[in-house]
């Protein structure tokens, strides 16, 4: 074994036993039907507990929890589950954390967009439509998206990124309205898709340049170990010009390149959706307020 690969497996059984303490501390006893008993000092349940009502060895899921090497089953990873109130997207973080091979999926990017992708953006117009990879890298985008937000579309690099933007842009200029409601779901829908990048170096590079420069994703990110796929969510954003605009995103993936999807922003009311309107209509005053 390489030593890359030492490395991104001691990462990867580190990010594991952080995973399950934070599952093991959210139950108590009570949710499971046991005593609390006295002199409890550890958040939630014991290690020695988790195992008892997983049918496991104690020895065993300690040195799991500690990250250690060793072999495991998907029986024993699905009886550790069910005792942690695992839910679906939780279950599969389990088992790539663990490396199960029957659960390791495909999901290289970088390919190029097929040809017509372009094409399908412009015909979803006037709803705001963006194509993005798993590491929120803006890759194509629709006249509304831009609209939408400018900033985003005339960054440069490795700063046209969403994840970017929601982290970076300070209050005055952020076009995220509910941004403590939505922080922490952009974190855990970020981990969810990191830890099949685990390792790779744009993926770890982008995760340390957010760290260095926004307290709050440190703070989400080794504070919170949640995980959740992505799906239909109201957003609400603002913009200098436009004002308040409420949308419901639907995330549709491109089978041709793994990893990337199209994200439609759908307003849900007819002011949202006369805003847009006149953002298209006016590309001048949906531009970047030069003075923030």
């Amino acid at each position: 074994m390489s030593t890359a690969e030492e490395t991104t497996g001691r990462e990867r059984r580190g990010e594991l036993g952080a995973f399950l303490r934070s599952r093991r501390e959210r139950i108590t006893p009570a949710d499971v039907g046991m005593p609390a008993g006295p002199r409890r000092r550890t958040p939630g349940l014991r290690r020695e507990e988790v195992a008892q009502l997983a049918g496991v060895g104690v020895t065993w899921y300690t040195w799991l929890e500690q990250g250690r090497p060793i072999k495991v089953s998907t029986q024993v990873l699905d009886a550790v589950a069910r005792t942690l109130r695992l839910d679906g997207t939780e279950h599969e973080h389990l088992y790539r954390l663990a490396e199960v091979p029957t659960a390791t999926l495909s999901d290289t990017v970088g390919t190029p967009l097929p040809p017509d992708v372009q094409t399908i953006l412009d015909g979803l117009l006037p709803l705001p439509a963006v194509v993005s990879n798993g590491r929120c890298d803006v890759l194509a985008w629709n006249a509304a998206y831009a609209a939408l937000f400018p900033r985003v579309v005339r960054a440069t690099g490795c700063e046209r990124n969403s994840m970017w933007m929601m982290f970076t842009l300070p209050p005055c200029c952020n076009p995220v309205v509910n941004w403590e409601e939505e922080t922490p779901i952009h974190v855990a829908v970020f981990r969810h898709r990191y830890i099949r990048h685990l390792g790779e170096p744009g993926w770890k590079e982008l995760v340390e340049r957010l760290q260095a420069v926004s307290p709050e994703f440190a703070r989400l990110w080794a504070a919170s170990h949640d995980v959740a796929i992505p799906g239909q969510r109201t957003k609400v954003f603002r913009h200098h010009a436009g004002g308040e605009i409420r949308t419901r995103t639907t995330n549709l993936e491109i089978t041709a390149s793994p990893g990337v999807r199209v994200v439609v922003y759908v307003p849900t009311d007819e002011e949202s959706r006369d805003r847009i309107g006149w953002l298209l209509a006016n590309p001048e005053a949906a531009a970047p307020d030069h003075t923030h």
